[in-house]
């Protein structure tokens, strides 16, 4: 299991503070109108938007302000922003490639706000394309094992489901499906009775990084002022810091 996968169920568990909580909203409501916008506000066509859909339902967002979203993008309801899908690439500290998928009204702002927290988070901006070569997309649906079948019937559902991957991750499993595969196998998986903690397209590093304790802090810091900024869908990095240090630094 990588350290970014870990790093974010530690986070997960800890929950959201309040104050975020509508930054959170806002974030997950403005991917659900742009993927509408994009693909259509057809649901069951548009697997980006049926992603979006899904994550903002699983984080609590009221199904009214989702159907408004879809709406906006559709040209009906109050208008608003036009936003458009970015993604900065650069090198935080100890060489830690990271991914960061904003949306945004205003690339210069945004653009500028990313290569400030790299700055001070003691990494650097990098050209397009010369980080995003190191990852890969994917559906990533993330089970408590505590509430899982065991591991045979697991495996069973997924083959049938078409899965490719099921990870162990401790106290969790990782699923990893091809994109257009993750409403599918999280249906199989719901129609099975299995209760999931989480399902997301997600960009998965192909190699991870070694961190040591002395860099492990810095960059988890540049992590989270980057996944901060009011623009920021994701965060995305190939660090592989030791579960006890995410443990403490968490």
């Amino acid at each position: 299991m990588s350290g970014h996968s870990k790093w974010s169920t530690i986070k997960r568990k800890k929950g959201a503070a309040d104050a975020k909580r509508s930054q959170m909203f806002a974030k997950l409501l403005r991917a659900v109108e742009v993927a509408a916008r994009e693909g259509g506000p057809n649901v069951d066509g548009n697997m980006t938007l049926a992603a979006a859909v899904e994550k903002a339902r699983d984080n609590s967002v009221p199904w009214d302000n989702i159907e408004r979203a879809i709406k906006r993008a559709a040209g009906e309801g109050d208008g608003g922003a036009r936003f458009e899908d970015v993604m900065y690439e650069g090198y935080g500290p100890a060489g830690v490639a990271f991914l960061v998928h904003a949306l945004t009204d205003n690339r210069n702002r945004t653009g500028q706000e990313v290569r400030h927290a790299f700055t001070r988070g003691g990494g650097n901006m990098a050209d397009p394309g010369s980080v995003a070569w190191q990852f890969t997309r994917k559906g990533m649906i993330v089970l408590e094992k505590t509430t899982s079948p065991d591991e045979d019937r697991l495996l069973e559902v997924l083959m049938e489901a078409g899965a490719d991957d099921l990870r162990d991750a401790g106290e969790q499993w990782e699923i990893v499906t091809e994109p257009e595969d993750l409403a599918a196998t999280r249906k199989a998986l719901q129609d099975s009775g299995v209760q999931i903690d989480s399902a997301d397209l997600t960009m998965i590093p192909q190699n991870d990084v070694p961190v040591d304790g002395d860099k492990a802090g810095a960059v988890l810091r540049l992590y989270e002022a980057l996944e901060d900024l009011d623009d920021t869908q994701a965060v995305y990095a190939n660090f592989d810091i030791p579960e006890e240090i995410l443990a403490q630094v968490g």
